[in-house]
């Protein structure tokens, strides 16, 4: 650096092209000694940089005045550049004119190569023009000489030659020539037919067979509309008589006489096959014409057979056994006939393109004239129908040589089962379309009417339902209920695709699962029975006197043994973990409303007495959730057990607020408001002074109390409260006691009570009434969440009327379906299972 720091060795040149100043910094600095030297060093780098700046500008001004400058250097190439351009120019006119000149050159050669291809082009035609006029003279002559296998394939050359001439036919000897093969080809169609026609109608068909037979290839050769016109004249022929015999005579044109028809076909067909398959090609499948052709004229002699019976003077009806023994031999029939003809493809005889086209069927061809009259058929279903439900209703659950077993279905269910599928595979054969519709509809119809009639009458039993007859019915409902998704799935594989969409049975599944809840809810109701005594035992006790919490109280104990006790005869015959599931949660439900029912009636109750109850409530909580433990199925399930002591802990849970708030003093009286509004969390004042009522308060100490209450609930601090308890709204008003009932609440398995069950003496005679009253009267409640069963009702026996029967039928659908949502909470449980060797197999195979 101009002297400043002796260059060393081993520094870098700072005109080095991978100069790095950070690495020669680093070798200049190298210790902390030299640090002293930057001033030095910072002044070289300026000198250094000033000498470079006067280099440069020197340099610049030197170039500017230049001689050899850059502009110059750029005019000059400029002139090159236009010179080079000129030079192209000139070469591209020389190569214009190489070629127009080879062009001239070569103009004679291609005009001699157009005259050889045009010679070619009329040698070529003049060949075929000679070729073709000797073919059709000699065609004529084996024409008349009848030689139809030489005049099969001279007929094709000429054809074939004769489309090379049909651009020429302008030209009048072509135009000749082209109408006389047009008219030998017509000659040969008459001829061909005339000598078919003489030897049928002189019998000489076996003779001339193999003339027949050379003669067949010359309507092949003249196409497909010859070819179908002789073989739609053999098919007339052929069947002349059975139209004349079968069409002219009403006996034997009859219904009785279906038989002979297909007799005399068969017999036809066997001639056919004798004598004259000989005759025609195997392409052309005339046997199978002819059956087709058989085939559409009985459809129609049959549908104006039926029409005419449909319309007697005498107003009577064709006999549905005659219908059905008619159609099906009509349907074996058809069966022979596409057993006979679908082992062989298919060859179209209309058609050039028979590759491409569906296959023929023979079935529903005939068949389809009797469709519209299988709701005769229909109609006969139901009135055997009708018939079987009166008859199940009445007789006995149980055989009497049948013992009972946990898995067992009633058993008309499998009678039922077997009707259903022995008549539903027939219509499937008889009918795919709107007719197995309205079977389908029946059989809908009846299995509503089973469900209603049958299932839901054993549990209206006078004297209670049996706890063997409980089951039954569920696993009855359970059965069916399965068995209907199933049926209409494969009704729907079977049906046309165009009523697929209309075949719905899920409503009568729900109908089903509505049964199979209101069993369980019978259930429930023999451990409601049970109980009853321990529940009068806590309402004897004076709850209002208690000094002092101690044990639990002795009516706890009793009420847990008759759970237990209960409980685990029914769970042992319970054989589905869902079902199992359901009467443990609906029997907790059923404990904790019936537990604060009963608070009610223990009034007053001291706080003493509240803290008590509350102790009672934990002890039972905790013996309820081991309640699912009883069932086999059941037990075996950590997941299930689990899900269990949620749900017992969740329910009886709705206990604690009120006996929180029951705890509290009435004095002072901030402290029960304030009670009241953490734990209830209401701001109505009606459930406020039920409160009161419970506590025992006295009527003329409550105002004050309810002003205090109004004056706290309008405070900012309470906006959220809600307006009313969904806890105590349901009890009953202070002024008397009334009974809520047992009731069925979409949100529970079976569904607990949307009102809090109020405790009445349970009578066994009238709890049939009551539960078929639920099922009729629900329909209305359900709407408000309580589809349970009230009042007593008076029993009649008299059969339901329509209007009832669908308000019945709507219930069971509407419980069915809220059952069966919750059904579908319990994972790893086939609701659709089979409960074992006592029941018959599922309807997979109905319709197959």
């Amino acid at each position: 650096m101009n002297g400043a720091l002796p260059p060393r060795p081993s520094q870098p040149s700072l005109d080095a092209v991978d100069y790095d100043p950070i690495e020669h910094l680093n070798l200049i600095f190298s210790h902390p000694s030299t640090l002293g030297s930057i001033s030095q060093t910072a002044a070289a780098l300026e000198s250094h940089q000033d000498d470079l700046s006067t280099s440069i500008s020197t340099l610049v001004v030197t170039q500017a005045y230049s001689d050899d400058s850059s502009l110059q250097r750029m005019q000059s190439a400029k002139a090159e550049l236009a010179i080079l351009f000129r030079k192209i120019e000139s070469v591209r006119t020389r190569a214009i004119e190489t070629e127009q000149t080879i062009t001239s050159m070569t103009a004679d050669i291609k005009r001699l190569d157009g005259t050889k291809r045009n010679l070619t082009l009329s040698m070529t035609a003049l060949k075929r023009l000679q070729m073709l006029t000797t073919a059709y003279e000699q065609l004529r002559g084996l024409a008349k000489t009848r030689q139809y296998r030489e005049c099969a394939s001279l007929l094709q050359a000429v054809l074939q030659l004769m489309r090379h001439f049909n651009s020429y036919r302008s030209i009048d000897q072509i135009a000749t020539l082209s109408r006389n093969v047009s008219e030998l080809q017509r000659e040969l169609l008459e001829q061909v037919c005339e000598d078919f026609e003489i030897a049928f109608a002189k019998g000489e068909v076996g003779v001339k067979k193999a003339v027949l037979g050379e003669a067949c290839l010359v309507m092949d050769a003249l196409g497909d509309t010859a070819r179908a016109r002789l073989v739609t004249w053999y098919v007339n022929t052929q069947l002349r008589e059975y139209r004349q015999v079968f069409r002219g005579n009403d006996e034997a044109g009859s219904l009785d006489n279906i038989g002979r028809r297909y007799s005399w076909f068969r017999r036809m067909l066997k001639t056919y096959e004798d004598e004259h398959a000989g005759i025609f090609p195997f392409n052309w499948r005339v046997n199978e014409v002819l059956a087709n052709a058989f085939c559409e004229g009985t459809r129609d002699d049959f549908k104006g057979i039926l029409e005419r019976s449909m319309r007697r003077p005498d107003g009577g009806k064709v006999d549905v056994n005659l219908l059905l023994s008619c159609l099906q031999e009509t349907m074996d029939f058809e069966q022979s006939l596409e057993k006979r003809f679908a082992s062989e493809p298919r060859e179209s005889i209309d058609t050039l393109s028979s590759a491409e086209e569906k296959p023929h069927t023979f079935h529903g061809s005939i068949s389809e004239a009797f469709e519209p009259y299988l709701s005769l058929w229909v109609d006969l279903q139901d009135k055997q129908l009708a018939g079987m439900i009166p008859k199940y209703r009445n007789q006995p659950v149980l055989p009497p040589d049948e013992e009972f077993s946990p898995q067992a279905v009633i058993p008309s269910s499998i009678e039922l089962f077997h009707f259903y599928k022995t008549t539903l595979a027939q219509c499937a054969k008889l009918s795919t379309g709107e007719r197995l519709l309205d079977f389908t509809k029946i059989l809908a119809k009846y299995l509503d009417e089973y469900a209603q009639q049958v299932l839901l009458h054993l549990l209206e039993s006078p004297i209670g339902p049996s706890l063997h007859n409980v089951i039954l019915v569920l696993n009855t409902a359970d059965y069916w209920h399965t068995n209907t998704q199933q049926l209409e799935e494969n009704i729907k594989k079977r049906i046309d695709s165009e009523f697929a969409s209309k075949v719905d049975l899920s409503s009568q599944s729900d109908t089903f699962m509505g049964v199979a809840s209101a069993a369980v809810l019978a259930l429930v109701h023999r451990v409601e029975v049970d109980c009853e005594s321990s529940w009068r035992e806590m309402r004897n006790t004076n709850w209002s006197k208690m000094e002092s919490v101690g044990d639990q109280s002795s009516y706890v104990a009793e009420l847990l043994r008759h759970v237990n006790s209960q409980g685990e005869e029914i769970l042992l015959l319970v054989s589905k973990q869902q079902y199992a599931r359901a009467f443990c949660d609906n029997v907790v439900e059923h404990l904790a409303n019936t537990y604060i029912a009963n608070i009610v009636q223990c009034r007053p109750v001291s706080e003493v007495g509240a803290e008590q109850m509350l102790l009672d409530k934990y002890v039972l909580t905790k013996g309820l959730t081991s309640l699912l433990s009883h069932s086999p199925v059941a037990s075996t399930s950590t997941s299930a057990q689990a899900g269990f002591v949620k749900r017992v802990n969740s329910s009886m849970a709705r206990l604690d607020p009120l006996l929180k708030t029951l705890q509290v003093r009435s004095s002072p009286p901030e402290g029960l408001v304030q009670a009241y509004l953490i734990h209830i969390g209401d701001r109505s004042d009606t459930n406020f002074r039920k409160i009161l009522d419970l506590k025992g308060v006295r009527k003329m100490d409550q105002p004050a109390l309810v002003e205090m209450f109004d004056v706290h609930r309008d405070g900012k601090s309470n906006e959220q409260l809600v307006a009313m308890s969904p806890l105590l709204t349901p009890l009953m008003n202070a002024t008397g006691l009334g009974s809520v009932g047992l009731g069925i609440n979409p949100g529970s398995a079976l569904g607990g009570a949307s009102g809090i069950p109020m405790p009445a003496r349970f009578d066994p005679t009238t709890f049939g009434e009551k539960l078929f009253s639920a099922a009729r009267d629900g329909v209305e409640r359900m709407g408000t969440g309580s589809a349970g069963v009230a009042g007593t009702g008076e029993r009649t026996g008299s059969p339901l009327s329509e209007d009832a029967k669908a308000a019945v039928e709507g219930n069971l659908k509407s419980i069915g379906k809220f059952f069966r949502r919750d059904m579908s909470g319990f994972s790893g449980m086939n609701i659709g299972g089979r409960f074992g060797g006592k029941r018959e197999g599922s309807i997979d195979d109905t319709v197959r």
